[in-house]
Order: C-alpha cells, then structure tokens, then sequence
C-alpha cells in the first residue's frame, strides 16, 4: 500500500516521502480500515520533529474516515464492511493515517448523512477540545473566551462551550469571524487590544480562557482578560509561555488524563444531523501531500486540510471543495 512515513526525526519536509509498505494487521483491541479521507493536523508535523517519540520508521496522520477492512482479537461491536471514523494508531506500529489502509484503537460508527471528509476533520479536534473544556469545567452561566477560535480546536470549543450554556468570546479572524458569529459567539479580532475589547464587551473580566492559537505572544494579555488570574487560562499549544506565567496547559496533573474519544460518535451524531461542523478547507489526493504540507506551514490553512488516499491525482477536479470519494 502506499504510505506517508518518515525514518528518522527532522524538519518535516525533509524526513517524510511516501513509499510502499506492507498492508498492516489489526493487533488485539484495534481494526483496520480502508481510508477515504484523512484529516491533517499541526500535531503531524511535531511527530516528525520528535513528538511522542518511538519506533521508527512512524506516519502521520491521526484523524481518520473510512470502511472495516479487518479486527483484531478483543474488538466487540464492529465489523467488516461498517464505516467508522476515529483515530489512527500512530504509536503502535509502521504507518498511520495517511495511507491506504490504517489501524485505529478509537473509533465510532460514521452516521448516515454524514461526509467522510467532513467526518475525518471531526476526531483530534473535538477531542483536544471536549477534553479541554472539561479540564476548565466550563458550566453553564460561566464567561469563557476562545482565542484562536478560526482554529479547527477552537472552532470546536466554541460550539461546546456554547453547548455547556456558557457565554463564549471567540477571537478569529476574517476568514470564519462572521459562522462564528452565526453559532452565537461574541467575536472580536486578534492583535493590540484585543484585551480591552473583550473585557468591555464582556462588561468586566471573563471567568475562564482556552487558547488554541499558534503560539503569538499572547497569554500575558490572556491572563489580563481573566482579572489576572493566570490559572483561569489554559492553553493547547503556547507551553513555554505557560511555564513562566503559570498558566495551565493541558499536559498539567490537574487536567484530564483519559482521551476522549468517547464522546467522538455523539458530536458525529450531531454533524450528521448539521448541529456541529469543523471548517474543511481543501482536499489533496494522497501523492500530493507535500502542497497539503506547505500549505499548514505558511499559517493560511483557514480550516481542515485533508488527503484523499482512494483518490488519484490525475482524476481530482481542480475545486477545492471536499470531494465523496467512490463507495460512499
């Protein structure tokens, strides 16, 4: 089969190519499937750069659509022939998503109506998100600021946080400011005094942040929202400014320690049924990852970039649109 995989730890574009490898077996616990879609995310490119580091040689690509093709011992309520979508087993063996077939240890059935495109941009960021807002304990009542809210975590965050009953801040840019408007969100934009907007607006300081941007510099005006209180704030990615400050971060001993893919097939249920979504930006065959890469390095992503491994390149239409790849 073909796979994206890297052999050695490194600058992204450097160690990663895609080459054949044997088709894998499902160990007990775990199902392999036949991809049709899978979702990129920053956390790819970091495993190439030593994230989690393992056994190499290792692939990306953790958020996954597609059909059974093959369980493992263990594995109860799945069979065969069922569309799944989930996480791809990055850490246990020689490939993960991206490629032709792929292992999963979590996974939910895919509901009817739903996309698999749009399914495979759903699993990392609605759990890095749910887990996240959990680890707040946003209630209901409570005020809580998304930054980064135009991120697919953040897009995430802020329909739960919204669904927890909270008032939600969300600061984003242009490219999806106004659908976050549309899902009941308070947004205002990024940069200088982005802290005496959303306090005004909140009419005083805001009980609770999660920031999901890509580190910019901006916990120490994170924490001025709060009132000060640097352990109101929690962030996903900015973890060497979290350290000096004292702001929490999701890898703290007080933070969820279980993954959540448990809840992965409500919020499928709720896509489906078109009460829950994650920006799709464009589509890429497999063989053409490296323009999928270039574009989630320069920062203009403006969504969820996915890979089509059943798709060729010479067969793609040149819309950037999602495509429903053969059999769905």
């Amino acid at each position: 089969m073909n796979a994206i995989r890297f052999h050695e730890y490194g600058e992204t574009a450097d160690v990663l190519r895609m080459e054949q490898v044997p088709v894998p077996d499902p160990g007990p616990g775990r199902i392999r499937v036949a991809v049709h879609a899978c979702g990129l995310n920053p956390a790819d490119w970091a495993l190439c750069s030593g994230l989690f580091p393992g056994r190499l040689p290792r692939g990306i690509g953790l958020d996954v659509s597609g059909t059974v093709d093959a369980v493992g011992d263990g594995v109860t309520g799945v069979a065969a022939g069922d569309r799944v979508l989930g996480r791809a087993d990055y850490a246990g063996g020689h490939s993960a998503g991206a490629a032709d077939f792929a292992i999963m240890d979590h996974w939910a059935h895919l509901p009817a109506g739903l996309d698999p495109v749009q399914a495979a941009a759903l699993p990392m960021a609605v759990e890095t998100a749910y887990r996240s807002i959990e680890g707040l304990r946003v209630t209901a009542g409570q005020t809580l600021l998304v930054n980064g809210a135009g991120t697919t975590v953040g897009f995430a965050a802020v329909q739960i946080g919204l669904l927890r009953g909270a008032r939600v801040f969300a600061s984003a840019g242009a490219t999806y400011a106004q659908r976050l408007r549309a899902l009941g969100a308070t947004v205002t934009a990024y940069g200088d005094g982005m802290a005496e907007r959303v306090t005004a607006a909140a009419g005083g300081p805001v009980d609770l942040v999660l920031d999901t941007a890509p580190p910019c510099g901006a916990l120490p005006a994170l924490v001025r929202i709060t009132g000060g209180d640097p352990r109101r704030v929690l962030t996903v990615t900015d973890f060497a400014a979290a350290r000096e400050l004292g702001v929490r971060t999701s890898f703290d001993g007080d933070q969820p320690a279980a993954r959540r893919f448990d809840v992965l097939g409500d919020y499928a249920r709720r896509a489906a049924d078109g009460r829950f979504t994650i920006p799709v930006a464009r589509t890429f065959p497999l063989d053409q990852w490296r323009a999928a890469l270039e574009i989630s390095q320069s920062g203009q992503a403006r969504g969820k970039l996915v890979l089509l491994p059943g798709e060729a390149s010479a067969d793609r239409p040149d819309s950037p649109s999602a495509t429903r790849p053969t059999g769905w």
